[in-house]
């Protein structure tokens, strides 16, 4: 059954931090953008795509100017984009020196044949479509190590193990402040996406579940679209966001079937995240396993829902 009204769902990351008054603040406006171009009859996969630049643009969250570096001191992005109708979708990853990957997951969907560009190609290929760029070392950076100028030494694999068995709290923080959007249109399409800068303790060259299509975003109009936000690790190793949509085909409820995977992640893996669930009905959950998930949601009645607790 096709939802009479559009629903459009965004999240700003799961973790430990409470929501700042700036970040609900641009979930709220980014959400009143995105909704009032779903009422004009913009596609889902045009108002997920804008809805998400916001939000990246913000430098508010892990995402586009906000993105974290990696060990190197190098700022490394991933985003995905997938739409229902067709089943269309496209990545990034590892991208350097832009504002948007979002935008360049899209271009990657729409002007290539390909569903994942990588690396200093993907970011060539974002330079050649012209999106907006930024610095590759974020100005005034403090890079964690003075010592390391190259992307892989001794001293890299030195560090980051050493960072990794003194930080546990580090750790726990991993995943915040991704950024992600489901939206459902007029026309009953549904469309998932996410963008991010990464974790707090990465590898160089390290990629989340964020541009794996599956795993941190999917979207089918005859199951439903999902949004990852969380440890990406372990995102992956169960591939949550088609095991959620798979679910949600065989007449699961939304919160149902994300509870169900979620809490799967946590008792095989201990994995933490949050998830975006909508249907193609309109029907939608906001789950998360982690103590908070700052995110929103509107269907046009009232005001736009924003919070950073969702049971």
């Amino acid at each position: 059954m096709k939802s009479s009204r559009p629903v459009l769902l965004v999240h700003g990351g799961a973790g430990l931090r409470r929501m700042t008054a700036p970040q609900s603040g641009c979930l709220t406006a980014a959400l009143e953008i995105g909704y009032h171009l779903l009422e004009r009859g913009a596609p889902a996969l045009t108002v997920v795509e804008q809805v998400i630049c916001v939000l990246e643009h913000s430098g508010l969250f892990n995402a586009g100017r906000g993105s974290h570096v990696q060990l190197d001191g190098v700022r490394r992005m991933d985003a995905s984009i997938m739409e229902g109708r067709d089943l269309q979708a496209g990545a990034v990853a590892s991208i350097e020196g832009i504002v948007h990957p979002i935008s360049a997951a899209r271009a990657v969907m729409e002007e290539t044949t390909h569903v994942l560009l990588v690396g200093k190609p993907a970011s060539a290929f974002a330079r050649h479509c012209k999106l907006e760029r930024q610095p590759v070392r974020p100005s005034g950076h403090a890079v964690r190590t003075a010592t390391m100028t190259k992307t892989w030494s001794p001293k890299t694999l030195a560090l980051y193990r050493a960072m990794l068995s003194s930080g546990p709290a580090l750790r726990k923080r991993a995943g915040k402040e991704t950024v992600g959007a489901v939206a459902l249109d007029l026309t009953g399409t549904v469309a998932a996406g996410a963008s991010t800068g990464g974790i707090d303790l990465m590898l160089p060259g390290r990629v989340g579940d964020t541009p794996i299509i599956g795993c941190g975003v999917y979207a089918d109009n005859e199951s439903g679209a999902v949004s990852m936000t969380g440890l990406g690790e372990g995102i992956i190793r169960i591939a949550v966001a088609k095991e959620i949509c798979d679910r949600l085909e065989q007449g699961e409820r939304p919160g149902s079937a994300a509870r169900y995977v979620l809490q799967k992640l946590v008792r095989r893996i201990n994995g933490a995240a949050g998830s975006l669930v909508l249907v193609p009905d309109g029907r939608f959950a906001i789950t998360h396993v982690t103590p908070r998930m700052a995110a929103g949601w509107w269907d046009g009645k009232r005001r736009p829902t924003v919070r950073d607790r969702f049971r």
